[in-house]
Order: structure tokens, then C-alpha cells, then sequence
């Protein structure tokens, strides 16, 4: 029971436009007979706010980490994405009309205040800490925003995993027909956050983030076939080692960092 003096955690609706977005890419999912099996989505708080925190390994991982909350409890997820998105002609202004909330590199305190007001308005706010899709499907290091996030709404953080939608559209390859393609997601239980160091959050985090990622991988219908692409080397799959991966996101960072910070380097 809610005390009298208090009101009920809010349960924001998802608009139209969301409503629309959603629909078309749950229906290119769908077209191709996708195979989704959302875990532990008990976990996910059918009121109020919370932040989800996700690896990225897909350009999908918004929509299949999404899907679950959406489709199990009618919650809508609004995502922390690059800024860079919300220029894209047309695309860029569904974006902002569905609520989400652009980052712009190197300056995240726009859309740390943006996602802290959603979640104190009981939004479920999105966030993948890696920052860029990893291409080795190794978890990469995570980002501090997740945590604080979490930390300054005084909501909880949920880490989730989703395995299976690189092999359809990843980095470097492009999108392939993938007929009956599994989709395993995972949500855990929250990240205690209350009296700790955010950096401590955020390994903890990690940490939780890569076990269910794990357990993904050991339960996935299609396996981990020898020699496949799509598979982490430690696995027998022929992805980018971590090392290789580590080097892919240190260019990315020598590009988005500022001019004037390159030049000084």
C-alpha cells in the first residue's frame, strides 16, 4: 500500500509517434520471425523511474532491450543516444518527438539533467555505458553516467544484457536477412547505488552486466558455432580479439575529442 500523504508512482504512457516508431521496427523483427526471449523482466519496476543499463554490441540493442518493458509491462524506454542521430534528416525529429535524449561527446551534462528530469517524472531511461558498439562482443569499460544518473534521481539501476541482433546488423557489416534469428535478453536485479562511489557502482555494474551477458551466450538456441564471426574469440568465434576491439574505440575517441584537445595531444 501507498502512505495517504503520498502519490502513486507515475506510469508514463507511450505517445503516438513512440507508439509508431516502436511498431515499425518490432514489425521489421517480426517480418523476419525474430525468436525473443526476455529474462527476468520481473526485475524491471512496472512503476516509477528507473535506469536500464545495457552492453551494445547492434545497432538493435535499443529496440531488443526496449521490447521487453514495452511489450511485457506497456512501459515505454526513452534512450540516451548520440547527438549525431538527432541531425539525421526526418529520423532526427522522430527522435526528439519520441523523448529521447541526445549526448553530445565530451559534454554529457545536458543530457545528464535531461535524463534525471525523465526519471523523476518516472520514465524508464535507457543506457548503454559502453558508449559504442564493441566489436569483439566483449563488454568494453562503461562510462560513470549510468550511475550517477540512477544515484541523483534515487531510482534503481538495472543491468541488462541482449545477445543475438549483431548477427543481423553490427558494426562494420551490413544489415543481412536473418530469418528466425534468437534474441536473448536479460534483465537483473538492481545495482544497490545509495552511499557508494560511483566509480564502485559502475564496476559492480559492469560486473552484473557481463554475467548476464554470459549466461546469454551459454543458453543461446543457435549456440557458439566454431569459426563464426559473430562469436568472441575466447568462445572459438572469429570476432575481433578485445585487444583489436581496444583499438577500434581509441581511434574513435582521437576523432570525437575536440580539435583544439587533438592538436595538444
Amino acid at each position: 500500500m501507498q502512505p495517504a500523504d503520498r502519490e502513486a508512482p507515475s506510469v508514463p504512457q507511450p505517445g503516438p509517434l513512440y507508439r509508431s516508431v516502436a511498431g515499425l521496427a518490432f514489425g521489421i523483427m517480426r517480418a523476419q520471425r525474430w525468436a525473443f526471449d526476455h529474462r527476468g523482466i520481473d526485475n524491471v519496476p512496472a512503476t516509477g523511474g528507473a535506469v536500464i543499463a545495457a552492453n551494445h554490441n547492434s545497432f538493435w540493442d535499443f529496440f531488443t532491450i526496449g521490447r521487453g518493458p514495452y511489450v511485457e509491462l506497456g512501459r515505454p524506454v526513452r534512450i540516451l543516444a548520440k547527438e549525431s542521430l538527432f541531425r539525421v534528416p526526418l529520423f532526427g525529429r522522430v527522435m526528439h518527438a519520441a523523448g529521447h535524449i541526445p549526448v553530445h561527446r565530451g559534454s554529457g551534462a545536458a543530457a545528464l539533467s535531461s535524463a534525471v528530469d525523465a526519471l523523476q517524472r518516472g520514465e524508464l531511461v535507457l543506457v548503454l555505458p559502453e558508449q559504442t558498439i564493441s566489436p569483439s562482443f566483449e563488454l568494453l569499460s562503461f562510462k560513470h553516467g549510468a550511475a550517477r544518473m540512477a544515484q541523483m534521481a534515487r531510482v534503481p539501476l538495472i543491468p541488462a544484457a541482449s545477445w543475438g541482433s549483431h548477427r543481423f546488423h553490427t558494426v562494420g557489416r551490413r544489415p543481412r536477412w536473418s530469418w528466425r534469428l534468437p534474441v536473448v535478453t536479460s534483465f537483473g536485479a538492481p545495482v544497490p547505488t545509495a552511499g557508494r562511489f560511483v566509480d564502485d557502482v559502475t564496476a559492480d555494474l559492469h560486473q552484473r552486466v557481463g554475467g548476464l551477458l554470459d549466461d546469454c551466450m551459454a543458453t543461446y538456441p543457435d549456440g557458439m558455432p566454431a569459426d563464426a564471426w559473430w562469436v568472441p574469440v575466447r568462445l572459438g568465434g572469429t570476432a575481433p580479439t578485445p585487444e583489436e576491439a581496444a583499438e577500434h574505440v581509441r581511434r574513435l575517441a582521437t576523432r570525437w575529442r575536440p580539435a583544439g584537445r587533438r592538436q595538444a595531444s
